[in-house]
């Protein structure tokens, strides 16, 4: 994940009665099918997510934000817990589909888990990725399911995305692996290792520098290399 970007771009407000087509002919959208009015309507939810919190945000101020009226939001998206889960994946399906485009950039092995690791971790120290994970945090205890969705909604992550990669690379002979998914997530753990929890838990109060991440990030694919490299035949 070649570094997640989180600018804002402003949204058009538009004109009172005219935030949502309703009929079906005459190429208009039928109701809750814009795919313009429905990414509007994330980008008004995340803004205010961001500002207020998941908590603090009512279906106002994501009505206000997007600038559409409630009887449009509801069209779209049932309450904020769905909003928030819409949010969710698209975000990690974002990141997943950029980490994925890195392992398959190149022929080599190192090179590819290194443009892997450094693209993950880059997003996941990221500012919003972080404030997202305390939100679910914060309402983990009283709503679980919440938390459930922001682990294992979206249909790839980067723990499977790298086992298939890893998967590919045994059948080729460039890597020796017993159990594929144990060492997907070992080396997404080195490759942040000291870095995202520290973020997430404030012992970090910014995202860390490029040359501290690709510093970890090699270390990683040199330990990694080590344990699952091809191994040497003796006779």
């Amino acid at each position: 994940m070649s570094g997640a970007k989180s600018g804002t771009q402003d949204i058009m407000q538009p004109a009172v009665g005219m935030d949502e087509d309703l009929c079906s002919g005459g190429g208009r959208h039928a109701a809750g099918e814009d795919p313009a009015k429905r990414e509007q309507i994330l980008e008004g939810a995340r803004r205010a997510f961001l500002s207020q919190g998941f908590d603090a945000a009512s279906m106002n101020d994501i009505t206000r934000e997007a600038g559409v009226s409630k009887g449009t939001l509801y069209v779209y998206f049932e309450n904020k817990e769905d909003l928030f889960k819409a949010l969710i994946i698209k975000g990690k399906t974002r990141v997943v589909q950029t980490a994925k485009h890195a392992l398959n950039d190149h022929d080599d092995v190192e090179e590819s888990l290194y443009d892997f690791g450094v693209t993950l971790t880059t997003s996941m120290t990221a500012e919003e990725t972080i404030r997202s994970m305390r939100m679910v945090i914060g309402v983990i205890d009283r709503m679980p399911h919440l938390a459930e969705r922001f682990f294992s909604e979206a249909p790839e992550n980067g723990y499977t995305v790298l086992k298939s990669y890893l998967d590919r690379q045994i059948a080729a002979g460039t890597l020796d692996i017993e159990n594929t998914e144990m060492a997907a997530r070992q080396f997404i753990e080195m490759a942040q290792a000291g870095l995202f929890k520290h973020r997430l838990f404030g012992g970090m109060c910014s995202a860390p520098p490029k040359e501290q991440i690709e510093a970890t990030v090699t270390a990683a694919v040199r330990v990694f290399m080590s344990a699952y490299g091809p191994k040497k035949k003796t006779d």
